[in-house]
């Protein structure tokens, strides 16, 4: 069966799944629909979860003062979990049982996302586009899981392969957070060393709040290894680069994921970051603000927050447009079932983003293009596609 019939078998199905009826359905009252996320607003991944956070919340705010969707308001309540599991699964659990949300969307962090999906999934709440590129956001039971963009597997992957090729490194490490985020990239490094006939020489764990890499990068330097992979929080990420620097490590080719991916890392004063390499699966916004769609948002975000957008900022804003499309494709009488066949109905290019998003019943992720990119002049610049 192709992706097109299933998608029109998808959409047949809405109609059926209406009769249904909504009026036991969490979350869903004649007048709103609750939607939840368990963000990081103070932890380390701050710089992308309060960013993020305020992009969906353009969206929700706009679409609340035209009426909302088919005449329900969307309240959008988001717990911040700082990056912390305990925090995580207060804010779990409060959302699931007092707020009683109908899905949740962006939620941060793979290991509280894993744990998450132990109470959202006997409950069949929908999981949308989570802050976490891990492979695990699409593990069984599927069904009520959805993710925009390739995995942090992948982004290692091809970012080893592109880094090698191009400046001829023969050795690969990893510098990580001993998670499932951190060995996820962990085991993407090993497979692109493998694809690119490279070795991977080595590794070194960390902590979260670790703020001293001297150690760790002296290790790597006598392990000879040229392309340096990292999985680590946002300010440990610059810091791991800066550091390099002084100590002279300019051969070193340092890589991150989508995780690293911000405009923040890229605009960090006097260079440090020039040069250091993210593997992503969607375009960097600044890059692209003379195009219609980003421009459009740029405007639309500063007005509605009175500052400049990040990276994050339209990936927040991307989600919530994607969230908003499914629950107008699911109809007035709004149902899990009918949001999840909704959502396998989505086809749709997402200029903002700058990718062509496309699920169905036995395609649970949006897209899977990755993204070679470098900082220059306190930019990001793409280098290569895949």
């Amino acid at each position: 069966m192709t992706k097109a019939i299933r998608r029109l078998a998808a959409a047949t199905a809405l109609s059926a799944l209406a009769s249904m009826g909504w009026a036991e359905t969490q979350g869903v009252t004649d007048d709103e629909i609750v939607i939840g996320s368990v963000n990081d607003l103070s932890g380390i991944f701050a710089a992308v979860g309060v960013p993020a956070t305020k992009g969906a919340n353009v969206v929700f705010d706009r679409v609340n003062a035209n009426g909302g969707v088919h005449g329900r308001k969307i309240r959008y309540v988001v717990e911040d979990n700082g990056y912390q599991m305990p925090r995580a699964m207060q804010g779990y659990n409060k959302l699931l049982n007092r707020d009683k949300v109908f899905a949740m969307l962006q939620s941060l962090g793979t290991p509280m996302n894993l744990a998450g999906f132990k109470l959202l999934d006997p409950k069949g709440i929908p999981n949308v586009a989570p802050l976490s590129a891990a492979r695990q956001m699409l593990q069984e039971p599927m069904k009520n899981k959805f993710t925009s963009f390739s995995s942090y597997y992948d982004q290692a992957r091809v970012g080893v392969k592109y880094l090698a090729q191009e400046f001829g490194g023969d050795k690969v490490c990893t510098m990580y957070l001993p998670t499932d985020f951190g060995k996820e990239i962990l085991e993407g490094s090993q497979e692109g060393a493998k694809e690119a006939g490279i070795t991977f020489a080595a590794e070194t764990t960390h902590k979260p709040d670790e703020t001293d890499f001297v150690g760790s990068l002296s290790k790597l330097k006598e392990e000879g290894c040229d392309i340096v992979t990292i999985a680590l929080g946002v300010r440990q990420a610059i810091t791991v680069v800066g550091t390099a620097k002084k100590m002279g490590l300019t051969d070193m080719k340092f890589l991150g994921t989508s995780a690293s991916f911000l405009t923040v890392v890229a605009q960090v004063p006097g260079g440090v970051t020039d040069g250091f390499y993210a593997a992503a699966s969607w375009q960097d916004l600044w890059a692209r603000a003379d195009e219609p769609a980003p421009k459009a948002f740029i405007e639309e975000y500063k007005a509605a927050t009175g500052e400049d957008p990040v990276g994050f900022s339209m990936l927040g804003y991307a989600a919530a447009e994607m969230m908003v499309k499914a629950l107008e494709a699911a109809g007035p009488d709004l149902t899990h079932e009918g949001f999840i066949a909704a959502m396998e109905t989505l086809d749709y290019q997402d200029e903002l983003v700058g990718n062509h998003m496309t699920f169905g019943p036995d395609d649970h992720q949006g897209a899977d293009t990755v993204y070679v990119n470098v900082v220059e002049n306190g930019a990001w610049k793409m280098v290569y596609e895949e």
